[in-house]
This record gives structure tokens, C-alpha cells and sequence, in this order.
């Protein structure tokens, strides 16, 4: 069993950029745990590493899917396990990142979870239901077919609701009933780090990086989108920067107040990634900072380097 290395933190910290260095180090290659970056034609608003920013190293669960693809926890499981396989056969180091924390948990802890069947009725019945009552409509069903499920998710979290409504319904079984995941011990050759900012810092790097999705044409990677028949029920277009933007192009909202929303549901997000992560088993977290980030890069690099050294020592 090889080492893999783990790294997390929120949307925006600067997970891609010291990844992309650090595998250009270790000669390692990256998998991406991002619930919109498996999605094709979805870059800017995914923030998804252009090739030229990937500098040749190779990336993988990026662009596997197309945008009306139903695409579940179980799905991301069985195409990690697939590539993990590969590189462990090849003997090429791998980095596992991003900021979709159920991705990571599945695919590090064992997870099991329940996967129905899809339901399209089912599921279009709901997301009409939560577009004509309101999500706390749709919230309230939740709590009163399976209010374990429902004070685990927050109240403004409609996708999260919807899926627990739609296996619960189909099912007749509660979904945190059907949830078999337990926590295991992770396993010795999971190197499992984080990065963080201050919060201040954080949302201005947020906020600059819509501006600059915007300014580098969102707006139009949306409407492409909704042209090409992708539309707002889908599960990749509940994504932030793709949900907000299609009344616009709908003229149904403002651009600027599109843009502010975007930028408010985004920092929301982080926080709650944060709130994730720090109830994962990382082992040490790095603060980046600003004009301070390659101390910190050097800091990793050599926290990572003894930690290698350890587990492969411990496996061997």
C-alpha cells in the first residue's frame, strides 16, 4: 500500500496552485475531488485548472461526465478506485484535493452509501415543489420524514435536501437509515493535511475570484449552457455562479446583483467546508497567507517529505 497525500481546505485557500508545485516535486499525480469540476464545459465557474495551468502534470476526475449525467458519491468511489489502482501499479505517487469533503471521506474512510436507483419523476416533482413552495417548504417535509437527516443539513443546503427527500421517498426507508457509513480508522499510508487563511483574507480572495470569473466570461460559459438544453434542475447547474446567473440570462435578475450573490453564497460555502474539515482526521494544517506563501509552501515540503519517508518505511 503506497502513500497518498490528502489535501483539503476551503474554496479559494490556494489548494491548486501549491498541489500543481508540490507534485511537480514529488513527481506525484493529482485527483481531484470536486463535485462540479467532473463536470465538461463547466472551467470557469468550477475554477477548474486550465491545462496550461497544470503545467503537464497529470490530473484526474476532471471532465468525466457531461453536465445532465447523474453523478453520485458511489460513481466518484468507483472512478477513484479505478485510477488509485492504476497509479499504484505505475508506482506514481498520488495527491487527492479539493473541497468536496464527502468525495474525500468516501474514498479515505470506506464510506458506504445508499444508492437508489434514480427516480426522474421523483426528482422533478421535488425540485417543481421547491421551486413553487420554497426550500423551507420542501426543508419542513424533510424534518418530518427524516429529521435525523434534517438537523445534519442546513435549512439553505436544497440540494443536499432534495437528495434526502428523493431516497427517502423512493426508498420508504429514512436516508440516514440507509446510511451504512461508519467511521473507520484511516488507513497508515494516508497522509492527511489541510490549508487554511484568515477568514478576512479568505473572502477577499473569494471575492476577487468571481470578479475575475466574470471578467473572463461566465456570463456566457452559462448561457452556452442553457442553450445547449442544460437547465436549472440539473444537478450541475445547482452549482454556485451557474444557479444565480441563469435568471439572469433569463432577465429575470440583475448582473451585479447576481454577481454579489454569488460572492455571499460562496463565502458561506467556505465557512461551511471549514466547519467539514475540522471534523476530518487531519493530521496538521498549514495557514497560507498572503506574501507569506512560500514559506509555507517550503513548510509542507518538508513536512511531506518526512511524513513519505515515514509511511513508506512503515509499509515496506
Amino acid at each position: 500500500m503506497r502513500p497518498l497525500i490528502v489535501l483539503v481546505g476551503p474554496t479559494a485557500v490556494g489548494k491548486t496552485e501549491l498541489t500543481i508545485r508540490l507534485a511537480s516535486h514529488f513527481s506525484a499525480h493529482i485527483i481531484s475531488a470536486d463535485s462540479m469540476q467532473i463536470y465538461r464545459g463547466m472551467d470557469i465557474g468550477t475554477a477548474k485548472p486550465t491545462l496550461e495551468e497544470r503545467k503537464g502534470i497529470p490530473h484526474y476526475l476532471i471532465d468525466i461526465v457531461e453536465p445532465d449525467q447523474t453523478f453520485t458519491v458511489v460513481d466518484y468511489q468507483e472512478h477513484y478506485n479505478k485510477v488509485k489502482s492504476g497509479l499504484d501499479e505505475e508506482e506514481v505517487l498520488p495527491i487527492l484535493t479539493g473541497g468536496t469533503g464527502l468525495y474525500i471521506r468516501a474514498v479515505t474512510q470506506g464510506f458506504i452509501f445508499p444508492d437508489p436507483p434514480p427516480d426522474p419523476e421523483l426528482r422533478a416533482s421535488l425540485h417543481r415543489e421547491a421551486e413553487t413552495a420554497g426550500k423551507e417548504a420542501v426543508y419542513q417535509r424533510l424534518l418530518e420524514v427524516d429529521p435525523v437527516s434534517a438537523k445534519k443539513i442546513h435549512p439553505n443546503d436544497l440540494k443536499r435536501i432534495l437528495r434526502a427527500l428523493e431516497v427517502t421517498l423512493s426508498t420508504g426507508k429514512p436516508f440516514s437509515q440507509l446510511q451504512k457509513a461508519r467511521r473507520k480508522v484511516l488507513p497508515p499510508n494516508i497522509i492527511y493535511t489541510g490549508l487554511t487563511r484568515d477568514r478576512k483574507e479568505l473572502y477577499n480572495r473569494i471575492d476577487q475570484r468571481v470578479e475575475e470569473m466574470v471578467k473572463n466570461g461566465l456570463l456566457d460559459e452559462v448561457s452556452s449552457l442553457v442553450r445547449h438544453g442544460y437547465g436549472p434542475e440539473l444537478q450541475s447547474m445547482q452549482g454556485l455562479g451557474y444557479k444565480e446567473l441563469v435568471p439572469v440570462i433569463e432577465g429575470q435578475s440583475t448582473l451585479d446583483g447576481a454577481i454579489e450573490l454569488i460572492k455571499k453564497r460562496t463565502r458561506n460555502y467556505a465557512k461551511r467546508q471549514g466547519t467539514w474539515f475540522r471534523r476530518e482526521p487531519v493530521e496538521n494544517w498549514f495557514v497560507l497567507s498572503e506574501g507569506k506563501e512560500e514559506d509555507c509552501y517550503k513548510n509542507i515540503l518538508l513536512y511531506l517529505e518526512g511524513r513519505i519517508r515515514q509511511v513508506s518505511n512503515s509499509i515496506s
